[in-house]
């Protein structure tokens, strides 16, 4: 069937219309007009996939990737970059505008860095020989020669595994943000372990580490950090640092005393920002997570920080005399007792770093009966993809 492709959704798909049901169809633009293979029918809505392409928008643009629309990592190679920082800023203010009552007029323009290779993590998957990303909707297996998202040095990694591929069935690839650390972890069997090791700075196979170091270092800033291989840490090597001096920004030269910083990961944000303020108390649920923000703490002779490994639902009602809470959660946002415990707080601040506009909404909505949102600045984390980190910055009413 052909349809007329009328716009957006939130994950970049085209959305048409046929007998009275909203229509998803991938790899479809605004004013495209497109020939159509239902995939699957729902009750009120139906998912399709492009046959050909009767009428093409003129802004849509060749896809460099060559496992554009098989690998399911990437959904907007067929945009060009300063169209998906629009779609990007207009998907919040949708958002918005439909789950609160918030103004987004809030809103400020996107922070953006180059389009390609800026991660420094890729996860790889082995079967039958075969290593590289599962295939979109399914457990299938693509292999991956090098991917346009992930930095130089781990194409190279990539590389070197197929070469020495023997049963691999999983590899964990991570890099400083400079480039000059390599972590590498494998799970299964490889012909030459010894290739791995002089390529990389940690090496685990099996789960066991065979080389002298255990971890990597990156720096951001003024700050040093290491990670593990088990241990959360932002996989942007570029923006990552614009979007701590934002959370600083709200912090430096304010006299606060004592700051919150929940799902604090290996405490980069709360050691970022620990030079302006007494204290700094970070609680996250990772063991590995705390164990590196804890050597960081150490790493960056910081005096004035404590990390709590907990849940935060089980530590936020014990917790009194805080300035300024920073939160950066899950994709599912906070729970009901962490919001209830937040406004009881009653800090002067909250800083909420969101990867999801859809629980950040939510949790906005709530926050909002006693905070003011002054303003919500969106970055561009991860290119090519239809996903967007956010920095909301809260302040009580009086």
């Amino acid at each position: 069937m052909e349809l007329k492709i009328e716009k957006l959704d939130n994950y970049g798909r085209g959305i048409a219309y046929f007998n009275d049901k909203i229509c998803f169809v991938e790899n479809a633009l605004p004013g495209e007009i497109v020939q159509v293979e239902i995939e699957k029918e729902y009750k009120k809505y139906i998912e399709a996939k492009v046959i050909s392409y009767k009428k093409v928008a003129p802004n849509r643009i060749k896809e460099e990737c060559p496992y554009s629309n098989v690998c399911g990592g990437c959904q907007l190679n067929h945009i060009c970059y300063d169209d998906e920082n629009k779609f990007k800023e207009e998907k919040v203010r949708d958002i918005l505008k439909k789950f609160t009552n918030i103004s987004t007029n809030i809103i400020k323009p996107i922070a953006s860095h180059e389009r390609d290779y800026y991660r420094n993590k890729i996860i790889l998957h082995g079967k039958d020989g075969v290593l590289g990303l599962y295939q979109k909707k399914s457990n299938e297996i693509i292999p991956i020669i090098e991917c346009l998202l992930v930095n130089p040095k781990i194409n190279k990694i990539i590389h070197l595994l197929n070469k020495v591929n023997n049963g691999i069935d999983e590899a964990i690839i991570k890099t400083s943000n400079d480039n000059n650390q390599v972590m590498i972890s494998v799970k299964g069997k490889v012909r030459d372990s010894s290739l791995l090791l002089q390529n990389s700075d940690v090496f685990i196979l099996n789960g066991k580490c065979i080389s002298q170091k255990k971890c990597i270092e990156t720096q951001i800033g003024n700050k040093v950090y290491q990670e593990g291989i088990d241990s959360f840490f932002q996989v942007n090597n570029t923006l990552t640092k614009s979007l701590y001096d934002e959370v600083f920004s709200q912090i430096k030269g304010k006299n606060y005393q004592n700051v919150l910083d929940l799902y604090c990961g290996t405490g980069t944000i709360g050691i970022y920002v620990s030079s302006e303020c007494q204290k700094v108390i970070g609680i996250d649920c990772n063991i590995s997570n705390v164990l590196d923000a804890k050597n960081n703490k150490i790493l960056n002779q910081i005096n004035n920080i404590e990390f709590i490994y907990d849940k935060v639902e089980n530590q936020i009602d014990k917790i009194k005399d805080i300035d300024v809470i920073i939160v950066d959660p899950p994709r599912a946002g906070l729970d009901k007792k962490t919001i209830h415990y937040l406004k009881k707080i009653n800090p002067v601040k909250i800083i909420y770093v969101s990867c999801d506009p859809i629980t950040l909404a939510r949790d906005l909505k709530d926050l909002s009966e006693s905070y003011d949102i002054k303003y919500i600045r969106l970055f561009n984390m991860f290119p090519r993809t239809y996903h967007v980190e956010t920095v909301s910055v809260l302040t009580r009413r009086n």
